[in-house]
């Protein structure tokens, strides 16, 4: 696999151009395989950055590494990371291009929201594209059975300079372009509009699939059925991307939706804007998450001290090579701008087969046998696993404690108050005027609700139970402090653009 000397356009590897004849050989092909393929891509990657690019062979000459050191993959974690404070903001768009290029290239450019520091901007080529299609082409046979179903895909997400409408958008014409009965309608975040492609067209589909960024879903879903749509007359499937969520919320919009199918009905991506669609969840990954929640003892031997449900995924090492560091996942590909051993700034890890089924095996459970009785079996993918959790900066402190958004979207699902709020808020630390420092939690109600006495103090009494159960430095804080670090609540009417401006990701963290 190399990266040609024109146009800055790579075509995918020999194996990943049959979809299907690759469907069936990520089921019969051990992990071994794929892995020594990421291996190989890897090292390639790097001998080609050290030589190619002009940054890179900078970057590696200021930190003194010698290129030729690296001989096999087990020398991989000696090569020092990169990161945009200390690679990508430090030279020129040109110099961090293949040949120092970058006037001469093709390119479509997307920025970052700029939730972690100041937006930077991505260029990436057709071949970022030719993955996320391959990807979305393997999850829509096996996951929605596009193959045989007339398919309306809905893209929710978000069009403009971010990367989350547009990319969709391209990748998936590039599979409807295969000759599947699939077409594609664009109406962004504009959830009324998205509504109306479902009344005026799902009927003439056999299934109908939404992507969507997570608190959006919830309010397409609610705002159609006030409007009299019956979600499950159209064989809804749902696809997310941009952030995490629990599996609580899962059954929550399944409920809504009419989704019977909990492995398959939905699953969620792990993407950035630097590299593109890294992985993304299957019905395997949907079993482990499900099955570890709520046994400390599997959660803790899978997850470490994840404090929230992680997004775990399946990925391609061939495509994007994983690396875990002292709990930080770095990654290295073929992105449009080239990066190797990129810390993504994400806390994770990386999970093997073997160590999963061990894990099932100390509690006492058959893994293989577990996934037959469930019935998909027949849908486990011999790739590797990947698991992202909350970034500390997505978080507030409160009395020395730190409050995570996870916490607050598991009380919003309560049912003593889910079909009253959208599942949106954000949350900030403030001193009161005696300067002690107050948990403020902004609520975006309901769709259209028409009573809502009482309900800031049903939000508050499900926030500290959260807050209680799952949150020690809470527990600790509140035997110390009591009342006086029980949250305040207000109630925002729905999409007032305070606080939802439904222009993109939701903030959830105010600092």
């Amino acid at each position: 696999m190399s990266y040609p000397d024109k146009n800055d356009v790579y075509k995918l590897p020999r194996i990943f151009q049959d979809t299907n004849k690759l469907q069936q050989s990520l089921k019969n092909k051990p992990e071994s395989y794929w892995r020594s393929r990421g291996n190989t891509m890897a090292l390639r990657l790097f001998r080609e950055m050290s030589t190619r690019v002009p940054a890179y062979k900078d970057f590696l000459a200021k930190n003194r590494f010698d290129p030729t050191t690296v001989t096999s993959i087990r020398d991989f974690p000696k090569i020092p990371t990169i990161n945009k404070d200390n690679y990508l903001r430090q030279y020129p768009k040109e110099a961090l291009c293949w040949d120092g290029k970058f006037s001469e290239c093709n390119w479509t450019v997307s920025t970052t929201s700029g939730s972690s520091g100041e937006p930077y901007y991505f260029p990436r080529t057709d071949f970022q594209t030719s993955q996320y299609a391959l990807t979305a082409e393997l999850y829509l046979r096996e996951n929605f059975h596009i193959q045989e179903k007339k398919t309306l895909y809905i893209d929710a997400f978000a069009m403009g300079a971010w990367i989350g409408g547009l990319f969709t958008y391209e990748a998936i014409k590039k599979v409807a372009d295969k000759g599947y009965s699939l077409s594609i309608i664009t109406p962004g975040i504009h959830k009324q509009d998205v509504i109306n492609a479902v009344m005026n067209l799902s009927q003439e589909f056999d299934q109908t699939i939404i992507g969507c960024y997570p608190p959006m879903m919830k309010d397409i879903l609610v705002q159609g059925e006030s409007q009299g749509i019956n979600w499950s007359e159209y064989d809804l499937g749902l696809i997310f991307s941009a952030e995490g969520f629990g599996e609580e919320f899962r059954d929550h919009i399944h409920e809504i939706a009419g989704i019977k199918d909990i492995y398959t009905g939905s699953l969620n991506h792990f993407g950035t804007v630097d590299q593109g669609t890294l992985g993304h969840e299957t019905p395997v990954t949907t079993f482990i998450r499900r099955n570890s929640h709520g046994n400390k003892d599997m959660f803790k031997l899978l997850f470490n001290d994840s404090r929230k449900q992680p997004t775990i995924v399946q990925y391609l090492p061939e495509l994007f090579y994983f690396e875990s560091e002292n709990n930080k996942l770095i990654c290295s590909s073929y992105s449009g701008l080239p990066l190797l051993r990129y810390d993504l700034k994400d806390s994770g890890g990386i999970l093997k087969n073997a160590y999963i089924e061990n894990v099932f095996k100390k509690s006492g459970r058959d893994f293989k046998d577990e996934l037959k009785a469930t019935g998909i079996s027949n849908k486990r993918w011999n790739l590797p696993f990947v698991y992202v959790t909350e970034r500390e900066d997505f978080s507030v402190k409160l009395a020395g404690g730190m409050i995570y958004p996870e916490e607050i979207r598991k009380a919003l699902l309560h049912n003593s108050v889910s079909r009253k709020v959208t599942g949106k808020f954000t949350m900030e630390v403030i001193n009161d005027k005696n300067m002690q420092p107050k948990l403020i939690i902004h609520v975006e109600q309901a769709y259209n609700l028409a009573e809502k006495k009482g309900l800031s103090a049903q939000i508050q009494k499900q926030v500290v139970a959260v807050l209680l159960e799952n949150n020690s430095e809470y527990v600790s804080n509140y035997k110390y402090y009591g009342r006086k670090i029980w949250p305040k609540v207000i109630l925002w009417a729905y999409d007032n653009p305070t606080y939802f401006s439904g222009k993109g990701k939701q903030k959830w963290v105010k600092k």
